[in-house]
């Protein structure tokens, strides 16, 4: 739901780097050429960047104040 500050296998922090992830991917990149570029290696790292879904803004709608 909200950003994946590590990865759920290994530990590697990944949050710094989920924005730019995100921006470069939703400008036309390569999803794979830009986990290279960002430095990410590992495949748990990768898998976990890769199917994060945003899903906070929906969950807003129910909060209680």
């Amino acid at each position: 739901m909200i950003v994946p500050v590590r990865c759920f296998t290994c530990g590697k922090v990944l949050a710094d780097k989920y924005y730019e992830f995100k921006k470069r991917v939703e400008a036309g990149e390569d999803p794979a050429k830009v986990l290279d570029d960002l430095g990410v290696e590992r495949y748990c790292c990768r898998r976990t960047l890769l199917s994060h879904v945003e899903l906070i803004d929906q969950v807003m709608v129910y909060r209680v104040y």
